[in-house]
Parts: structure tokens; C-alpha cells; sequence
């Protein structure tokens, strides 16, 4: 594990991003020590108050900039920039019955996982699905590397929680309806009407994943699953705005007020298409 470890040389990019990606979040912070200091120096050097106004404009501006090109730039960076590759290769192991073809789509969905971590304002963000949990595992054993990729990409660091189905736990209900919400939203599903499944909730079904969590788009004339998962039964896509679980429906989690709008993702490929939709080939 060691060995693999060290082929993966961490994300490439100029000393200048790097430093503005990982302290971007202290925008804020630095933007309130500038008024305490200017608003002290003003009242004790009698500056006039616009000229001390004045000053914390010009400094805000370029701190407002760095913030912008940093979010915009981690949401560049959360699709596109490189994982370990041997990750595929450990998921591939772990499940002889895929190939890398196949790991390639998890990845993609590992992916949106981290895309709806990325965009759901520090809250709790659950796991879906059984496979994707097994390559996220895998990342994060590699402490250093998962860790440079949670603060570069994601902006904080993002703690393992085994998958979930929806349950008696509201917390966990909320945590699902957040990555439900923007895994949707990426891929131009309406998350309350769903006309298909995004990529991270069709995958267990996909790949017939062993105790994996089997979601459908339309329950209609399905019999749902009312244990702890697996092939039993199905799970359903509105079930997570409907209000059939504890948390918060209308709002999955908070999602909705926090920016809904499309982001012009849709369909650039995160998705896997009618083979994936519906849950399952």
C-alpha cells in the first residue's frame, strides 16, 4: 500500500494557486482584522473615517478576488483534476467482477460525491452508495494525499462515514438529501420530480454490488425496502423529498437555500446516460 501510495505525486499546480486555494477561507478573517486595525488607527490618529473606508475598500478588493477565483477554481478542480490512479486498481481488486473501464465510472461518482461536499457549506454530506464508500475508503487511508486533496479541491477535510440509506436518524436523512440535491443538480435532474437516478445512486445497481443500495427514480408499483438495504428491495428517489423520512424534506438539508441554481453542469458527463438510469442493467 506504501509503494502505491508514493506513485501518486499529489496535485501539480504553482506555488501562488496552491497558497490561494488553502487560505482563501481566511478571506473573511483578514477582511475583519483590517477593520479593527484601520477603525483603531483611525481613532487614534484622527483619520477621517471615509479615508479610513477608503482604505479597507482598496485592501478588500484583491482579498474578494482571491475568494471568487478560489471557489470557481475548486469547482474546475473537483472535476477535473487527477485522482491516485491506483485507486481504480484497489477497487478493481476488491471487486473482481469489475473491470477499470468500470472503476473509471466510480471514480466519476466519487466524483459528485465530492462535488455536493464541495457545495454544501461545511454540513454533514452522507455516502450512497456501496462501491463508491470502497474507492473513497481507499483514498483516505492514504492520509497525506487525501488530505491535500480535501483542502485544495473540497476547502476543508472531509471525514470517512460508512454509506447510508435513508432511516430513522434525521441527521443522516439531511446528510442523503444533500448529496441527493447536488448530485442531481449536476446533472440537470429535477431532484424533486427525478427522471432518472444520477451517477452515484445508480452504481450499486449498475455493477450489482453485494449488499449495495438499489435506488429507483420512479417507485411506482415497486415494493420499497423498509430494512437496512441491499437486494431486498428498492429505495426511491422521492423518498427524499417527500417527508416519508425524519429531517428536512422541503429543503433537502438546506440545500435549496443555500444555491439551488443550475451551475450549466448538466450533461457534461458526469452522468452515465440511460445506462445507468433507473437504477440498474
Amino acid at each position: 500500500m506504501a509503494r502505491l501510495g508514493e506513485t501518486y505525486r499529489g496535485l501539480r499546480m504553482s506555488l501562488w494557486r496552491r497558497l490561494a486555494l488553502r487560505y482563501s477561507g481566511l478571506s473573511a478573517v483578514l477582511l475583519g482584522i483590517l477593520w479593527g486595525c484601520l477603525f483603531l488607527v483611525s481613532v487614534l490618529s484622527g483619520l477621517h473615517p471615509d479615508r479610513a473606508m477608503l482604505l479597507i475598500l482598496v485592501l478588500a478588493f484583491p482579498l474578494s478576488l482571491v475568494a471568487i477565483w478560489a471557489t470557481s477554481e475548486r469547482r474546475r478542480l473537483v472535476r477535473e483534476a487527477p485522482l491516485p490512479r491506483f485507486l481504480k486498481q484497489k477497487l478493481v481488486d476488491a471487486y473482481p467482477h469489475l473491470t477499470l473501464r468500470d472503476a473509471e465510472l466510480v471514480e466519476r461518482g466519487l466524483r459528485q460525491f465530492f462535488t455536493a461536499c464541495q457545495r454544501s457549506n461545511k454540513r454533514f454530506v452522507a455516502m450512497p452508495s456501496q462501491v463508491v464508500d470502497s474507492m473513497w475508503h481507499e483514498f483516505i487511508l492514504h492520509t497525506s494525499a487525501y488530505r491535500e486533496w480535501c483542502d485544495l479541491v473540497i476547502g476543508r477535510f472531509v471525514d470517512h462515514v460508512p454509506a447510508e440509506v435513508l432511516g430513522r436518524k434525521a441527521s443522516t436523512n439531511d446528510g442523503l438529501r444533500r448529496t441527493w440535491f447536488w448530485a442531481c443538480r449536476e446533472e440537470s435532474i429535477n431532484p424533486k420530480k427525478p427522471s432518472r437516478l444520477p451517477l452515484l445512486f445508480a452504481l450499486d445497481a449498475k455493477f450489482a454490488i453485494a449488499g449495495g443500495f438499489v435506488y429507483l427514480a420512479d417507485c411506482k408499483g415497486v415494493r420499497r425496502d423498509d430494512g437496512a438495504g441491499g437486494s431486498a428491495g428498492a429505495y426511491c428517489g422521492e423518498s427524499f423529498s417527500d417527508g416519508s423520512y425524519s429531517g428536512d424534506a422541503d429543503g433537502f438539508g438546506g440545500s435549496e437555500s443555500s444555491g439551488g441554481g443550475s451551475d450549466g453542469d448538466g450533461g457534461s458527463g458526469s452522468g452515465c446516460g440511460s445506462g445507468c438510469g433507473g437504477g440498474g442493467d
